[in-house]
């Protein structure tokens, strides 16, 4: 346990992207209309939490050739849903998931920047690669890079989007209106960069905007990845929300700043996690239990199943027993977008733990699928929850949580008004916003110059 009470930080992520959202519930709505967007983030603010995330997904993923998105079929523009709901929240911070393969450094840096001016500083990025050549086929590199090709790129790309963010100091800007001169700096704005990715000069035509730079996100788990954090991001999106393994990521993470001049407050590790809330424990685990249900479908499971075993199982019974024919090796021929490459490094050994796990406490392959594709990391009742989100957080599991629920738009609700107020009550949580910005929010201090020299996340 740590000596001093840390603050909790709380963040909400807007589903859309695997099985999370329960569509068979009267209570779910649209995940494309703005007022959906709006419902959340208000809800998020009206709450204190930190930010809103939007995850991003730049093709429809297919599945034996027909469209199949584990989530949702549609995905609006990043950068518009954000734009506008910067119009309707006031602190909020707004986090984007933005794609440094498909992009280019100025349109992504001029946007950003613009975000952080109409949001009075609230702005964060989640800067990821793409590795699939389906993708691609969207975009007009027609669009595959090989692994340590788009790892340098995307290193590249972010330096690339700093020198941009730091062209402007920000006390550039002098109007006379008499004379209809502007700038007293003549360097402001300029910049010139030149190397194998990007050949580009000119002015930037964004003035500094009130962080000088979105907040960066990596959501990487490579050893390279991990570098890149320590040395480099404000901010983690982790996947480990479990006591043990989080204990272990948060350990090893922030034993690396120290290599990079860096304190272990300067980087918040904040992993996604999904919650149920119950009158009462029993209530709460029946609800988890019957949500899972929901969310892995039968065909759904088939689906799952056709990823690990890399064939057409349309003709196998969900609620029957798993195939009894081994994966195909092969090249991944099932599935495209996010699956594009292997999702399991060995399928032998991954199918026969998955056999084993049905032999043991008798499943069906839905059920299989149910139990090896995740749980709610915290369910109970709100009193509950709040005490073992705070627990994880004073030990050092990790800074706070980014929470995942299963519904749209009305999923972060409960939390809001039953969860939130305990942990105030505690004092581990605020009960206003102190700052404006997203930095202050997250508790970053100053914005301090520095280049990134390591590789973003895929």
């Amino acid at each position: 346990m740590s000596e001093t009470t840390k603050q909790v930080h709380l963040a909400a992520h807007f589903p859309g992207v695997n099985n999370t959202t329960v569509w068979s519930d009267p209570a779910s709505g649209s995940n494309i209309e703005f007022s959906s967007f709006a419902h959340f983030a208000r809800t998020a603010e009206r709450a204190k939490f930190d930010f809103l995330f939007l995850a991003e997904g730049l093709r429809l993923r297919e599945q034996n050739d027909q469209i199949y998105d584990l989530d949702v079929v549609g995905r609006p523009d990043t950068f518009t849903v954000l734009a506008a709901l910067a119009a309707v929240t006031d602190r909020l911070g707004l986090a984007g998931t933005i794609n440094s393969t498909f992009n280019e450094p100025y349109e992504v840096a001029r946007q950003f920047a613009s975000l952080d001016h109409l949001s009075a500083g609230r702005a964060a990025w989640n800067v990821v690669t793409s590795w699939d050549a389906f993708t691609g086929e969207n975009f007009r590199r027609a669009g595959y890079l090989a692994q340590d090709d788009r790892y340098s790129r995307a290193e590249t790309f972010l330096r690339t989007a700093f020198e941009l963010f730091d062209s402007w100091r920000g006390d550039e800007i002098v109007a006379d209106r008499q004379s209809g001169t502007f700038l007293s700096d003549p360097t402001a704005g300029g910049f010139h960069h030149d190397d194998a990715h990007f050949q580009i000069s000119g002015r930037f035509n964004v003035p500094r905007s009130p962080q000088g730079r979105p907040v960066i996100f990596q959501a990487g788990d490579s050893e390279d990845g991990r570098e890149f954090a320590a040395s480099s991001a404000d901010a983690i999106f982790s996947r480990y929300s479990q006591y043990d393994e989080g204990r272990a990521f948060y350990s090893d993470i922030k034993g690396r700043l120290h290599r990079y001049g860096r304190s272990p407050e300067q980087l918040l590790i904040l992993p996604a996690a999904t919650f149920v809330l119950g009158d009462s424990e029993v209530d709460a685990h029946e609800k988890a239990d019957w949500i899972r249900h929901q969310q892995v479908s039968g065909q759904t499971a088939i689906k799952f199943a056709e990823q690990l075993w890399n064939r057409d199982l349309s003709g196998y019974d969900p609620d029957g027993p798993l195939p009894d024919i081994d994966p195909d090796l092969g090249e991944n021929t099932i599935a495209r977008g996010r699956a594009s490459v292997r999702m399991y490094r060995d399928p032998l050994a991954i199918s026969k733990q998955w056999r084993e796990l049905a032999s043991t406490k008798n499943l069906s392959l839905r059920e299989v699928v149910i139990e090896v594709t995740g749980r709610q990391a915290f369910v109970g009742t709100p009193d509950s929850v709040a005490s073992t989100i705070n627990r994880y957080v004073q030990d050092d599991v990790s800074d706070g949580f980014i929470l995942v629920p299963h519904l749209v738009p009305g999923g972060l609700d409960d939390f809001a008004d039953q969860v939130v107020p305990i942990l105030q009550e505690r004092g581990v949580f605020r009960t206003e916003y102190e700052g404006s910005t997203l930095r202050e929010h997250l508790g970053l201090g100053k914005l301090d110059a520095h280049t990134p020299s390591a590789m973003v996340a895929s």
